[in-house]
C-alpha cells in the first residue's frame, strides 16, 4: 500500500495538520506489515440495558456488543487489505485498512471488524466482518485549542446493504458516530473516544482510552493476510 484510505480521500493540507505520532497512524501500511497497539479503555458499551439486545444482534456480525464495562484491556491490529466495494453487478478491489480491535472483557474476549475506504463520495467505514453497514465520514483536524493535530471523524450518511444495494436511513433516524484519536505527549499514548448517538434517545454505545501503537514486521502473514469480503 502506498497511500492510505485517508491519504486518497483527505486534503493534504488537512493531514498536515495531524500531530506527527498520528501521521504513522493514519498513514500506510507497508506491505509484509501490521500496525499493532496495546492499551485500556476506560469505558466500553452503554448502561441502558433496554439497548441490549439491539446490541447482541450487531455483535454477530463483529460491530458492537451488549456490554458496559470499565477498564478492560484490549489490543489493535491495522492491516493493508482490498475490499470490494460496488453494486451487485460491478464490484471494484479499493484500497483499505482492515482493523481488529480485541476487547478482553470479563466474560471473555470479544473483537469489532471494520475496513475504511476511499470511496468515490469520500473517506467510509464498513463495519462488521461483511461490511453491512457503511459510514460516510466527514474528516476534521484542528489547528489551534485543545484538541490541536487530532484528527475528528464524523458520519454525514449511514447506510445499510441488502439485496445487491445500499439503503440509506433517513436523517431524522439516523445514527451519528463521532471518533476523536489524539496524541497525549506528556502520557506519550494515543488516546480515542468513540460515541454512536441518535436524534432524540442520545448517547447509544461508546468506549474510550488509550494505547501504544508501532508498525512493526508481521511475522504471521499467511496467503490469506489483508484479503477483504465486503460486498
Amino acid at each position: 500500500m502506498t497511500r492510505s484510505p485517508y491519504q486518497l480521500s483527505v486534503a493534504p493540507e488537512v493531514l498536515d495538520r495531524l500531530h506527527p505520532r498520528l501521521r504513522a497512524y493514519f498513514g500506510p501500511v507497508p506491505t509484509g506489515h501490521v500496525g499493532r497497539g496495546e492499551g485500556r479503555f476506560e469505558v466500553v458499551g452503554t448502561p441502558r440495558r433496554w439497548l441490549w439486545p439491539l446490541l447482541a444482534w450487531f455483535a454477530r456480525d463483529a460491530v458492537m456488543f451488549p456490554v458496559w464495562e470499565r477498564d478492560v484491556p484490549f489490543s489493535v491490529e491495522n492491516r493493508p487489505a482490498r475490499v470490494r466495494r460496488g453494486q451487485a453487478d460491478v464490484l471494484e478491489a479499493r484500497i483499505a485498512v482492515r482493523a481488529h480491535r480485541t476487547f478482553h472483557f470479563r466474560s471473555g474476549d470479544r473483537t469489532m471488524v471494520d475496513a475504511i475506504t476511499a470511496e468515490p463520495e469520500g473517506l467510509t467505514d464498513h463495519l462488521g466482518r461483511r461490511g453491512r453497514v457503511s459510514a460516510l465520514l466527514r474528516t476534521e483536524v484542528d489547528a489551534e485549542g485543545p484538541d490541536r493535530g487530532a484528527l475528528r471523524l464524523v458520519s454525514t450518511r449511514v447506510t445499510f446493504r441488502a439485496l445487491g444495494r445500499g439503503w440509506c436511513l433517513p436523517a431524522v433516524l439516523t445514527p451519528r458516530v463521532t471518533l476523536v484519536e489524539r496524541f497525549d505527549d506528556d502520557a506519550d499514548v494515543q488516546r480515542v473516544s468513540l460515541v454512536l448517538s441518535a436524534p432524540v434517545v442520545g448517547t447509544l454505545y461508546r468506549y474510550e482510552g488509550a494505547f501504544r501503537y508501532a508498525v512493526v514486521p508481521d511475522a504471521r502473514r499467511g496467503p490469506d493476510a489483508g484479503r477483504g469480503r465486503g460486498r
